[in-house]
């Protein structure tokens, strides 16, 4: 854990980078998936997109942790960073080309992929190199909400400028963020490698993938909590995928509406990080974890069943305002209860659960999509999701771990 006194200096430089590089990847991410969604109206095509935009992520996740374990944490960030700036510069020369066709998407939302799964476990090991411990819940909080202002604001300009320029436009753009990303990092923050970095490798790559592996099956936490994951995953592909689809099918295919569900849930869900990095949830980190879990089963219920627009709008946004009371307090207390060196490579499987489960789900989900209404698959989904936070809060491991740590050592 981090003792640098200047940390705030650091995180703000971080945080500066990662903005950026999430800015200009937002804006492609939009950009392709209502390219997608406007042009073919079909499930199966974009479950094609999800599955290439996380399947690379799932075979590289548990290699990527155990190069953010053995290497320079800010590096791998760095380097990352530029194979998704490069996979979108040539992206984008060749639709100026007139090379159009929907599979180059794939294509680059593959290599897109290949790079976030590299850069996934390096930043969850990296921010604890950063922050203070007793600091970290109050970051990723104020992450979230950064994030989600990102969120927010890259669909409205995404839209903007789908409606006034072409594609190949917002795919430079991205080119130029991941760039000015790059260089932040590169010249401005120095921060000394981890100590297993810093020392000479004397296990092969094989075996520290194999003890990271062994250390998380031992982990009775990261255990119950990666199972707990992997179910949750399969179960949210509806509301976060076909949700798009849906309003274009039920409401209209306009692209302002399109636009409106996502800020409405980026202003969600920037409002639930400001509240975390505020309140910081309750006392036990789980219950907080497990009041969003409620929250989202009930909000994908009625996503199922409301029919009209801005109704549907506000659910969406309290969809977002309850994400953050999930994902930062587990991210903090993996952060808090992970070995230091062992740190990439449980964010690395994670990573792999993350983005192997959803798309599995949407194996199902999207061609049920193209046969079904998707509202009844909401429905039956939040009902799931609804039960599994109960099982979240019976597992004694997991409530037992969220106790507060002045608790747990009396």
């Amino acid at each position: 854990m981090t003792t640098n006194s200047n940390w705030k200096k650091n995180i703000i430089l971080f945080l500066t980078s990662q903005t950026l590089s999430l800015f200009g990847s937002s804006l492609v991410q939009y950009a392709i998936l209502w390219y997608i969604t406007l042009n073919t109206q079909s499930g199966v095509m974009m479950t094609i997109s999800i599955i290439c935009g996380f399947v690379p992520t799932f075979f590289l996740s548990p290699f990527a942790g155990v190069w953010a374990d053995r290497y320079n944490r800010k590096m791998l960030i760095i380097l990352s960073d530029s194979i998704i700036a490069v996979s979108t510069l040539i992206l984008a020369v060749l639709f100026l080309m007139g090379y159009d066709s929907l599979w180059l998407l794939f294509v680059v939302s593959a290599v897109r992929a290949l790079g976030t799964g590299v850069q996934t476990p390096a930043v969850g090991a990296f921010l604890p190199q950063l922050v203070p411990e007793d600091k970290l819940t109050k970051v990723n909080g104020a992450n979230g909400s950064i994030q989600a202002l990102v969120m927010l604001l890259s669909p409205m300009l995404s839209g903007a400028l789908l409606s006034i320029t072409s594609i190949e436009t917002i795919f430079f753009i991205d080119v130029i963020t991941a760039a000015l990303a790059v260089l932040t990092l590169f010249l401005f923050l120095h921060v000394p490698v981890h100590a297993k970095a810093a020392q000479k490798q004397t296990l092969s790559y094989v075996n520290d993938l194999r003890l990271g592996f062994t250390y998380i099956r031992n982990h009775a936490y990261i255990r119950s909590f990666f199972i707990f994951c992997a179910f949750f995953f399969v179960l949210v592909g509806p509301v976060a995928f076909l949700t798009p689809l849906q309003v274009t099918r039920t409401f209209g295919g306009d692209i302002w509406r399109l636009t409106a569900i996502e800020i409405s849930f980026s202003i969600g869900m920037m409002t639930g990080g400001l509240v975390m990095a505020t309140w910081s949830g309750f006392r036990n980190k789980v219950h907080t974890m497990t009041m969003s879990c409620l929250v989202i089963g009930a909000c994908t219920v009625a996503l199922g069943l409301i029919p009209v627009f801005w109704i549907y709008l506000i659910v969406m946004g309290l969809v977002g305002l309850v994400m953050p009371f999930f994902n930062t307090p587990s991210t903090v207390l993996l952060q808090e209860k992970v070995e230091p060196d062992f740190l990439g490579r449980v964010f690395g499987v994670l990573g792999m659960i993350s983005s192997s489960m959803m798309p599995l789900g949407m194996l199902m989900f999207g061609p049920m999509a193209d046969v079904m209404k998707i509202e009844w698959l909401l429905i039956g989904t939040g009902l799931l999701m609804f039960i599994q936070g109960f099982f979240l809060l019976g597992n004694k491991v997991l409530v037992e771990a969220g106790k507060p740590v002045a608790k747990l050592e009396s």
